[in-house]
């Protein structure tokens, strides 16, 4: 990978309203430049929306929500889509599903995270699931970001991302 091109990262989960909304915010505010993340959903529902929730947190944390949405992941296998570097499943049903084909063949790794969404109980206990798993996901985002350059062809990518699953 050149120092000029931005490693594409394609976070997915089921209904992209949450966790992977979630990861591509936070990468994208890490990223610098250096990382774009993107994310979606192998089956959002009809007119699913990020968790508002989701977004608080992320707005609370001051990390951008301009231009969060939800979208299939059928959108990233199209011929005009960005090509994606890595694509990283973070909730446990995306990655059990058959991915589409993804142009260039890009690495890939499974970070489980619990869904914060399911969380009941009082706002704040909501709220502080959301938050948690931004602290959870930020930890190894902000590893990700700080790969050397060297780690960052595909196969080493692919290695140290699977790794990063373990932290």
């Amino acid at each position: 990978m050149s120092e000029t091109k931005a490693v594409n990262v394609l976070f997915l989960c089921t209904h992209n309203s949450a966790r992977s909304i979630l990861a591509e915010a936070c990468l994208n505010h890490l990223g610098k430049g250096r990382f774009k993340g993107f994310s979606a959903g192998s089956s959002p529902r009809e007119n699913q929306q990020p968790n508002p929730v989701a977004l608080e947190v992320l707005q609370r944390a001051g990390i951008a929500t301009e231009g969060l949405h939800s979208k299939s992941w059928d959108v990233f296998a199209s011929p005009d889509a960005p090509v994606m570097d890595l694509v990283i499943t973070v909730c446990d049903n995306a990655a059990g599903e058959v991915c589409p084909y993804w142009p260039g063949q890009p690495a890939t790794a499974h970070w489980g995270y619990a869904d914060p969404s399911e969380v009941q109980g009082s706002p704040e206990q909501r709220f502080d699931a959301f938050r948690q798993t931004l602290h959870l996901m930020r930890r190894r985002l902000e590893l990700l970001v700080n790969l050397p350059e060297h780690n960052l062809n595909k196969l080493m990518l692919e290695k140290s991302v699977r790794a990063l699953a373990a932290t």
